[in-house]
């Protein structure tokens, strides 16, 4: 029978198919879906892939304002744009690290590391008890190879190689009386797997303190005290698992905010640059007892149910306003928030308690004040040689709809600015310490009574703080480790030199990754302590 009559008597596929149409593709059940998924989400290419998305993630974290950081202004920048503020708003891009999204790809990430490190970890534990792979017959076809003639026998030069793979930290051992299999390296896979297992300790850190830590911030002008109760925070923003009514009870007075300038006396430093910073406060524990405790920057003061870190200063004027009545309405350091190297500060000064308009003032704060037509008013040196207030008045709604505002400015939305003394324009007030200036339209007046330094103070909990401190330094040991440390593997082969009474010795090596410095391996192992001398 030909070969054309043989083919001609196969059955045809049915419906006129091509012979691969007959052919049943396995299909996946359910446990074998979970499986590929697991096998998708643990691998490496997703734990960069979750890595990268992170980091694209936390970016309108530092791009939009965060509500848990400065409400005032979030809320302005909803207001300011009231189209995509809305839109943005539900997609949590004002509260980015704690919307769902986030946690997400965080939840992933955490779960991708483990199971990608734990079968690892698994692997590298067997790897390390097992002994090295039999030496291969032709060791010429390893990317390096040397031979060697030796002065001795097989076995005296099979101990000689021995003990240079041992000298080069090699671990050894013979599957045979003529070769040696010898392996170094494995810390490379380990500092991998601490590298991964710190980076799940760092995730553990993190949300730990998200958790239960907490953060405030307060204003505490000089003279003050500031009770660790709610309430007498400006901002304060506790964990999801924080009870804020139940904070660790102590005090901080402070008693005196110590800040010095250069002056440019003999040349010496720029002219109106801080030179040191320095806040003198009474600290009071649950004890009740009472120590002088200082405040510097990168000087924190440890309370033990937080940490107070010296953030900013600045001044705080002190201000009375009376009404017409001369019955004090307001009367309080009011802090100014400085908006150059000189401390030309702004600042708002709110007296809801006045009639039959509630008053308000906004303007300037100049500790060495210059007022000139091209640059306004503006302070020319930081400390107060000179100390102003120029202000400008208002009446009318101070908090409308309720909305949360900075401290340091005026919402002027419902108000009116007072006119200037002719009627027209508007008021402008200038007062230096001991100064009292008369309201127009019978609203009493305002005092400028002195300047206060206030020290800007920022107390945080961090339970995590340590385990993350731990994590990263060991991620950035385990990083070095997996890129110094190199895998390598060499194999000795000896054999009697032909008609001499000597003894050959064939030497091969091979590296796990690239590595250029095989051959200088070898001709190390051939001239090590023990080699060819």
């Amino acid at each position: 029978m030909s070969t054309d009559q043989s083919l001609s008597t196969q059955p045809a596929p049915p419906d006129g198919g091509g012979p691969g149409d007959g052919i049943t593709q396995p299909r996946l059940g359910p446990v074998g879906w979970l499986r590929f998924l697991w096998r998708q989400l643990t691998s490496m290419r997703t734990a960069l892939f979750l890595l990268l998305l992170l980091a694209v993630g936390a970016v309108p974290g530092s791009t939009f304002p965060q509500r848990s950081i400065d409400a005032a202004r979030t809320t302005q920048w909803i207001t300011d744009h009231p189209t995509a503020g809305p839109l943005l708003d539900r997609l949590g891009f004002f509260e980015v690290y704690a919307s769902p999204w986030f946690a997400a790809i965080y939840l992933l990430l955490f779960v991708s590391l483990i199971g990608c490190v734990v079968p690892r970890t698994r692997i590298h534990w067997h790897q390390q008890r097992s002994r090295p792979p039999r030496a291969p017959r032709r060791l010429e076809r390893l990317p390096a190879h040397r031979e060697e003639v030796l002065d001795a026998t097989p076995d005296e030069a099979l101990e000689r190689m021995r003990t240079a793979l041992r000298a080069r930290r090699y671990r050894v051992h013979a599957h045979d009386a003529t070769s040696l299999s010898a392996e170094k390296g494995y810390l490379k896979e380990t500092g991998n797997l601490v590298f991964h297992l710190a980076l799940i300790g760092v995730l553990v850190g993190v949300a730990w303190g998200h958790l239960l830590g907490w953060k405030g911030d307060v204003i505490l002008p000089v003279g003050q005290t500031f009770a660790n109760t709610l309430s007498r925070y400006d901002t304060f923003s506790p964990g999801p698992w924080v009870d804020p009514t139940d904070l660790d009870p102590f005090t901080i007075r402070l008693d005196s905010m110590d800040v010095s300038f250069e002056t440019g006396d003999k040349g010496k430093g720029q002219f109106g640059m801080p030179r040191d910073f320095r806040a003198a406060t009474t600290f009071t524990g649950p004890d009740g007892r009472a120590e002088r405790r200082e405040i510097a920057v990168n000087h924190p003061l440890e309370t033990g149910g937080g940490t107070v870190f010296l953030l900013g200063n600045g001044y705080a004027p002190h201000i009375t306003v009376r009404d017409a009545a001369g019955t004090v309405i307001y009367a309080d350091a009011t802090p100014f928030l400085a908006q150059d190297n000189n401390y030309t500060s702004v600042g708002a000064v709110k007296v809801p308690g006045a009639q039959p308009d509630q008053l308000g003032f906004a303007g300037f704060f100049l500790p060495t004040g210059v007022i000139d037509s091209q640059r306004g008013p503006h302070s020319v040196f930081p400390d107060t040689l000179d100390p102003q207030l120029a202000l400008t008045a208002f009446s009318g709604e101070l908090f409308p709809g309720g909305a949360p505002q900075s401290v340091y400015t005026l919402d002027t939305a419902k108000m009116t600015p007072l006119p200037g003394k002719d009627g027209t324009g508007q008021l402008r007030i200038l007062l230096r310490p001991g100064e009292t200036f008369q309201l127009p339209g019978g609203r009493g007046s305002i005092t400028f009574d002195g300047v206060e330094r206030f020290a800007g103070l920022s107390i945080r909990t961090d339970p995590g703080k340590t385990l993350t401190l731990v994590s990263a330094l060991l991620a950035l040991a385990g990083l070095v480790l997996s890129l110094v440390v190199r895998r390598r593997r060499v194999f000795v082969r000896v054999g009697p030199h032909e008609g001499t009474g000597r003894t050959v010795v064939s030497v091969g090596a091979l590296a796990k990754d690239d590595d250029e410095g095989m051959d200088d391996e070898v001709a190390a192992v051939l001239s090590g302590p023990e080699g060819t001398r």
